[in-house]
């Protein structure tokens, strides 16, 4: 149990950390794109190593497709939602619940593979980073709303609760049924590839232009090599 308190906090922290970055400091915005261009490629080698593929091993490709494109579906819903009923105006509100949104199946998903003895250093790793340049994008938009106080509590409350879903998954993982942990994995491995495709990659690109394809590679690299 341990260990799920500080992988949740290997996921927190980074969290809490690009809150601060974003209210305090103006970074260039080729930093924050090529941030979030090695967040996404270290998110495509988590997806691929350590949530779908455990999942098609074990549950084959109709079960564990499925719940891929199942996760997948309820993020662009989820999000589309968020966006009509918020709009523009509440930017940082937003990628505040958005950080909600794909960090519990994620989070989730890191418990549930802590559990099945499989390590989880990619999931953390990609989960990590590819917090950081959210964090430094919603804190930045919620400047002219909200209090630099207020801002931190919000986005303190987020990291708690994304630490209590690891640490909850880990330890309910043994009551789930055989096929759960796989299935949740896949769940978040579609939920954090709509992540990447919604929301990381077409403003890394925006932002930051050619270069970016270098950091996602790079990103995938360093992940894939923590986790072999």
């Amino acid at each position: 149990m341990l260990t799920a308190l500080w992988y949740g906090l290997g996921t927190a922290v980074p969290l809490f950390l690009g809150a601060a970055i974003g209210l305090l400091y103006n970074l260039p915005r080729p930093v924050l794109a090529g941030l979030m261009a090695f967040g996404a490629g270290a998110m495509v080698a988590a997806v691929s190593t350590e949530l779908f593929a455990p999942a098609f091993a074990d549950q084959g490709l109709w079960a564990a497709g499925g719940a891929l494109m199942l996760g997948t579906v309820v993020y662009v819903v989820a999000d589309r939602v968020i966006e009509n009923m918020l709009g523009p105006a509440a930017l940082g509100w937003a990628l505040m619940l958005g950080a909600l949104l794909d960090g519990v199946p994620e989070n989730a998903a890191l418990g549930t593979t802590l559990a099945s003895g499989s390590g989880g250093i990619v999931l953390l790793v990609a989960v990590a980073v590819g917090n950081i340049p959210e964090a430094v994008a919603g804190a930045t938009s919620m400047r002219s709303a909200l209090s630099h106080r207020s801002a931190l509590l919000i986005r303190g409350v987020t990291a708690v609760l994304l630490v209590a879903v690891v640490v909850v998954a880990t330890a309910f993982a043994d009551s789930l049924p055989e096929a759960g942990i796989p299935l949740i994995q896949a769940f978040a491995g579609g939920a954090t590839i709509a992540v990447i495709a919604d929301s990381l990659m077409p403003e890394a690109y925006r932002e930051g232009g050619w270069w970016v394809g270098i950091c996602t590679s790079l990103g995938f690299l360093v992940a894939f090599a923590l986790g072999a």
